[in-house]
């Protein structure tokens, strides 16, 4: 077995990596940046042309952090419903987290306009979306965690998760039949993704979301360790199973409901990042596996903004359709390659 430098040098890669790419992604665009004007921006110094600084700080930037917030907290997400199932499908997307999350934003989006004036305004509010989003994940969350204590057979559980996925879709569709025009184009915008329409104020507000869920899952993670094991074990070592699921259950509500309120419900993500850094980190201890989630999520979701973009255009397709078009093709490539996940 590796020693712990060996692990230590993977994650300060992994980091190198972020940097690199976060660069990369400042770089490109419709307007290409050479990289030194890049850090002669963002450390205050005189660049060639003054309207790059402030396409960087005031676009690019904003969303090269929102690119890494998504993708850590989504990646996040991922592992911890990994773990507590001990299904390696498990995420936040395919056990209908993220569609609970649509749900509640829909409700704002196309509901708002029955309210009408100041009312229907305060809904549309990035706050409102967050925390419609979030209870939304929440009440899907909890009702895969209650049909789980039910039911013994994982396959099972991710079935019901789906149903939950089909059953918020349906609703959605309810209330696409009675909405404008102008209410559906806004939806479905929304649905597409995006990283780019993010203020400096909604970045911190998507940080503090983030840090709060990233905390929560450091505490949780002796526990995660011991889940591995089985629940039984766990209560064995004195682990309150019911208290360390809702720590599971806050943190992944509060990380996926906010990705998914600011920047649209983007699949796979949280899915395949967990198997993707397995690959290259095969242990299962969480305190290892989290940082290297955290920063292979980051990685991830950089590399699909940059595909994107379209270098040298103006046009930027939408972020949930390339993490697709990656991410399913991965999750394929690790069934086939291995079929026994380390869990």
């Amino acid at each position: 077995m590796p020693n712990p430098n060996y692990y230590n040098k993977l994650l300060i890669a992994l980091f190198g990596g972020v940097i690199l790419i976060a660069c990369i992604n400042l770089s490109l665009g419709s307007v290409n940046i050479p990289i030194p004007d890049i850090l002669k921006s963002l450390f205050n110094y005189k660049v060639e042309n003054e309207s790059w600084r402030y396409i960087i700080l005031e676009y690019r930037l904003p969303k090269v952090l929102t690119a890494i917030l998504t993708g850590s907290g989504l990646a996040v997400s991922g592992l911890l419903m990994q773990t507590l199932f001990r299904n390696p499908l498990a995420g936040p997307y395919v056990l209908g987290l993220s569609s609970g999350a649509s749900l509640g934003v829909a409700l704002i989006i196309m509901g708002a306009g029955l309210f009408g004036g100041v009312t229907g305004a305060v809904l549309l509010s990035k706050w409102s979306l967050v925390i419609a989003s979030s209870i939304g994940s929440l009440l899907v969350l909890l009702a895969v965690l209650l049909a789980s204590a039910k039911l013994r057979d994982t396959m099972a559980i991710l079935i019901i998760g789906l149903m939950f996925a089909s059953l918020t879709a349906a609703v959605v569709s309810v209330l696409s039949y009675f909405s404008s025009a102008a209410q559906l184009q806004q939806y479905v915008f929304w649905s597409f993704g995006s990283l780019g329409n993010l203020s400096w104020n909604d970045v911190i507000i998507l940080s503090l979301f983030w840090i709060t869920g990233i905390i929560v899952a450091i505490f949780c993670i002796k526990n995660l360790n011991t889940l591995l094991l089985g629940e039984q074990y766990a209560r064995s070592l004195g682990v309150s199973i019911s208290k360390n699921r809702l720590l599971i259950i806050i943190s992944t509500s509060l990380l996926a409901g906010s990705i998914t309120a600011f920047a649209g419900p983007i699949a796979f993500v949280g899915l395949a990042v967990p198997h993707l850094v397995r690959q290259i980190i095969p242990v299962n201890d969480h305190r290892i596996l989290l940082p290297a989630v955290i920063m292979g999520g980051a990685i991830l979701m950089l590399i699909c903004d940059t595909a994107a973009q379209l270098p040298g255009s103006e046009f930027t397709l939408p972020i949930n359709a390339i993490t697709s078009l990656i991410g399913a093709p991965v999750v394929i490539w690790l069934l086939i390659r291995k079929r026994k996940f380390l869990f």
